[in-house]
């Protein structure tokens, strides 16, 4: 298959490493090549966070060129915004909902307007955390359920049983049933 380039952006704490690990598992298992980058400011909670994943036949960089994002997921919808360079008309862009209010920042229908108006591609902006938060209690697993609302749409280019089988590898046992549980949620 040809490179398939994905951003993912948030803020520190959401689980953005948890779910860039789990793509890379899946397309390892699934015979391609895949690497992976982070790139962070303030990676602690509620610090600025970017992590890359490319994979394919044969992936010589980890770094996703300006404009070269297949897919960029978005945990935090301000960072989304903020990585609007990697976008090109082609890209999907699928954000959850949630909003970290910035001092003497954008509000929070200013930013859904910008990501609606300036993203070239297809958008998509999910209620993960507020769904997890309600369906589970727990709205760090909404990254997960993100991955899960991809696969349900066929928008990201690997097989449900590979990511299934990573999120059995990555996600501590204590955690692994509500993990599932996220993922599949999008698919019931």
């Amino acid at each position: 298959m040809k490179l398939f380039n994905i951003v993912i952006v948030g803020t520190g704490g959401q689980g953005l490493l948890t779910l860039t690990n789990i793509i890379s598992n899946a397309a390892i298992s699934e015979g391609m090549d895949a690497k992976t980058s982070e790139l962070h400011g303030l990676s602690q909670r509620g610090g600025s966070v970017q992590t890359y994943i490319r994979f394919g036949e044969k992936v010589y960089s980890p770094l996703v060129p300006l404009a070269g994002a297949d897919l960029i997921i978005g945990l935090e919808t301000t960072e989304a915004l903020r990585n609007i360079g990697f976008a090109n008309k082609n890209t999907i862009l699928l954000t959850n909902e949630y909003f970290f209010p910035y001092l003497n920042g954008p509000s929070k229908e200013e930013v859904e307007e910008k990501i609606n108006s300036m993203y070239p591609g297809q958008k998509h902006i999910v209620k993960a955390s507020e769904i997890c938060k309600k369906e589970f209690n727990n709205e760090v697993v909404s990254g997960v359920y993100l991955l899960g609302w991809l696969v349900s749409k066929n928008l990201i280019p690997l097989k449900k049983e590979s990511i299934k089988k990573a999120i059995s590898e990555v996600i501590p046992e204590k955690y692994l049933d509500l993990n599932k549980k996220a993922f599949e949620l999008p698919n019931a």
